[in-house]
């Protein structure tokens, strides 16, 4: 039991390590290529269905009836949908920008949806749970339509046309944004016994989480090492992430302030889903992206355990 709440107490800290020192320990084993190409398609396979699993289990949580508008959550929607539109536009015009890769990792985490366990960190805080849900489903829908519109012109496909590549973009995307919340909605109404099995399972959604981010990091590492990108350029995306990331929480806060929802529009837009930001970026975009939601994984875990030392120590 204590290893277990040691793991509970420290899991970014173990997976980050995990998935470093995993991704060593697997470069350095005496492999064939076969082997290392076999680990490559697992690893495509895998990530996803982490993600997929990942908000399948959350949106079992959810109960329709409970979900409710919010006048911030348009609001937010303008900042993620416009900053992320706006970007892409300026790379569109400038596609030889030397910006470009940090320019795309901010993009990445402008459009990132809300975290899977931002509602369990906004009922710590003494948030409302049913409205940054709903804003999490809101997000997932806004990104759902943005990512595959706008990610052809802004990073294009050489061997695909717009068209094509666009819906390459969201055969990939719609299964892990939106299919889990259609999933969650049909076993609830169809399978009413199964659907609160499911329900009761958050713990592994949990597990679910830290096997993904430790993949993510592992992913993030084998980008560093591979890349051919100057460390100038890698140290600028792991600015770029703590300014977003900063923005985010400040900007979130400063509009749910107006609605007397401080905090929980503040983790709304603060606190994101990094394993498909890391996982976005090495798909979409040139994989050394991926360090920007690698990175962001860190910041936002940081804020959010000063948010709860600050809440703990004034309650």
């Amino acid at each position: 039991m204590k290893i277990i709440k040691f793991l509970k107490d420290w899991t970014l800290i173990v997976a980050i390590l995990s998935g470093i020192i995993g991704y060593f320990i697997y470069s350095a084993l005496p492999l064939p290529p076969a082997a290392h190409l076999f680990a490559g398609h697992c690893v495509n396979i895998l990530q996803p269905a982490l993600i997929f699993s990942m908000l399948f289990l959350t949106f079992c949580k959810i109960n329709p009836r409970e979900i409710r508008l919010r006048g911030w959550h348009l609001w937010l929607l303008l900042i993620q949908g416009g900053l992320f539109a706006g970007i892409g536009s300026l790379l569109i015009m400038m596609p030889h920008s030397s910006l470009r890769i940090i320019l795309e990792g901010a993009m990445i985490l402008l459009i990132c949806p809300t975290a899977t366990a931002a509602a369990v960190i906004t009922k710590k805080l003494g948030g409302d749970m049913n409205a940054i849900t709903s804003y999490t489903i809101l997000i997932n829908l806004l990104a759902a339509l943005l990512i595959p519109t706008l990610v052809p012109l802004v990073h294009p496909n050489p061997n695909l046309d717009v068209v094509n590549a666009a819906l390459l973009i969201l055969g990939k995307v719609f299964p892990l944004l939106l299919l889990p919340l259609i999933s969650a909605l049909l076993i609830r109404y169809m399978l009413p016994p199964l659907h609160r099995r499911l329900a009761k399972m958050q713990e592994l959604s949990f597990y679910l989480w830290a096997v993904a981010l430790s993949l993510a990091i592992a992913v993030t590492t084998r980008s560093i090492v591979h890349s051919t990108v100057s460390i100038d350029t890698q140290l600028w995306l792991v600015a770029v992430s703590a300014v977003c990331c900063a923005f985010q929480f400040w900007a979130g806060r400063k509009i749910g302030t107006v609605y007397g929802e401080t905090i929980t529009a503040g983790q709304a837009l603060g606190q994101k889903n990094t394993v498909l930001a890391i996982w976005v970026g090495y798909t979409f975009f040139s994989p050394v992206t991926s360090i920007a939601g690698g990175f962001y994984s860190i910041w936002h875990n940081l804020v959010n355990t000063w948010q709860l030392y600050q809440h703990k120590k004034h309650s």
